[in-house]
């Protein structure tokens, strides 16, 4: 699971202030003569406090980051550690703490906290430390000369990453007189070196390869490499591999695990529904006293297999906002209600295809579903997107908790680039990150 190992220094970091905490609590409640030691009980509601407000303001992201800056850290870091600090004194206060639970006392709860701070800060700049890679020596991709530029502007797509180092195809060194190349030839401390469709297609640069691959060479695709380190696949480097993805066509998972998503979907879906409820009623309200529309806004959208389904949402844009036809929604777009706006950032529009979920047509986690109206256009100009229909759409997905909403067709290409890598990877354990995602987003209002 490439998205599970990308994040062990995560894991790492966020053990290394469990224990930075526990240490700290001790040792101030003994500095301050507190009758006893905090319970292991009270020492993980602070601990998950910690961890929870550090999840939702980025304190642990930043560790993905090529490009982390410490007034970035610093920022994330004292938002996490204040808001941590009031929280756990309005639990004091709401306990009635007394001498026996010294540590949510202000005087106890304050160095606390600062100095929680500072060795979060410590161990985020080690872990950053350790765990970078020096120089572009991590990969070496060959390439076609005409390759190059494309795939350095796929490759940027995501800030903060190092540059890739491409190699031209061509000129890698290759056998004499019918003898292979000494080991010695091959680039040492690779992860792998990425053969791209075009050196696949050609005979004589993949006889070369074999060389490389006698050799012992690292040898992978584009679409593998950005597979691991991208945990996307750009569709236009699969090529002819897109029979790699046929293994996970709904309905060939095994039965365990498909019945076991099933269920999930619906308890969750029950379960949500009765919890927003009480969202969702005064957001029908205030849409309807907006401009007396209707509430809800259905929409033809393609399923599992391109099967058409129609989705059901809280209305977001004028009446009759399509006279002209189907269009992306934009950045900033002018037919989206004020109500709407913040019906998109909180995502709450997508609530009522709960009801979707519910009749089997979605799930809760995958693939969302595109219009049949841009579909056409979408499928003459991105490869292989047709791959995405394998799989039952979801409310939301990896893409969605990747990147904002699609309003052109390169945005498209991006979007389907997270779903081949879902179509690849999905799994319950990845749904759960997914879900923690987009719980994130709408606590957050960070949608569009």
């Amino acid at each position: 699971m490439h998205w599970l190992s990308t994040r062990r220094w995560l894991a790492l970091a966020a053990g290394l202030d469990a224990a930075g905490l526990v240490v700290m609590a001790l040792l101030i409640g003994r500095a301050r003569q507190a009758p006893s030691d905090p319970s292991a009980g009270l020492l993980l509601i602070l601990v998950l406090l910690y961890w929870t407000f550090g999840w939702l303001f980025g304190s642990y992201t930043v560790l993905r980051r090529a490009d982390m800056r410490r007034m970035r850290l610093a920022l994330r870091l004292g938002v996490t550690s204040a808001v941590s600090l009031s929280a756990a004194a309005l639990l004091g206060w709401l306990v009635r703490a007394g001498p026996a639970v010294a540590v949510l006392h202000r005087g106890s709860l304050i160095p606390l906290f600062v100095l929680l701070a500072l060795w979060s800060a410590l161990v985020r700049l080690a872990i950053r430390q350790v765990s970078s890679h020096p120089g572009n020596d991590h990969w070496r991709v060959l390439a076609l000369p005409e390759e190059i530029a494309a795939i350095e502007r796929e490759w940027g797509h995501q800030a903060g990453r190092p540059a890739l180092a491409i190699q031209d195809a061509h000129s890698q060194a290759s056998p004499v007189d019918g003898h292979p190349m000494d080991r010695e030839q091959l680039p040492g401390g690779l992860d792998g070196i990425a053969l791209s469709p075009g050196v696949q297609a050609d005979p004589a640069l993949m006889r070369q390869a074999e060389q490389l691959a006698w050799l012992g060479g690292p040898l992978t695709t584009l679409a593998e490499m950005a597979e691991q380190e991208l945990q996307r696949i750009p569709p236009q480097w699969v090529g002819h591999q897109w029979l790699l993805f046929s293994g996970r066509i709904e309905g060939r998972q095994p039965t365990v695990e498909r019945q076991l998503k099933r269920f999930a979907d619906v308890a969750i879906s029950l379960l949500l529904l009765l919890l927003a409820a009480p969202l969702l009623l005064p957001a029908a309200a205030l849409i309807r006293l907006g401009d007396g529309g209707p509430v809800f806004y259905r929409q033809r959208r393609s399923g599992l297999m391109g099967k058409a389904i129609e989705v059901i949402k809280l209305r977001s844009m004028v009446r009759q906002a399509e006279l002209g036809g189907a269009r992306w929604s934009e950045p900033n777009d002018q037919r989206i209600t004020p109500v709407g706006v913040w019906l998109r950032r909180t995502r709450l529009d997508e609530l009522p295809q709960l009801l979707n979920v519910l009749r089997g047509e979605m799930s809760l986690i995958g693939p969302r579903p595109e219009r049949p109206e841009l579909e056409g256009e979408l499928e003459q100009r991105i490869p292989h997107y047709r791959l995405r229909h394998w799989i039952r759409p979801g409310l939301s997905g990896w893409a969605q908790v990747n990147m904002p909403y699609s309003s052109s067709v390169e945005d498209a290409q991006l979007k389907l680039s997270y779903d081949l890598y879902y179509l690849r990877n999905g799994s319950i354990w990845l749904d759960l990150l997914i879900l923690a995602k987009t719980i994130k987003t709408v606590l957050k209002a960070s949608g569009r």
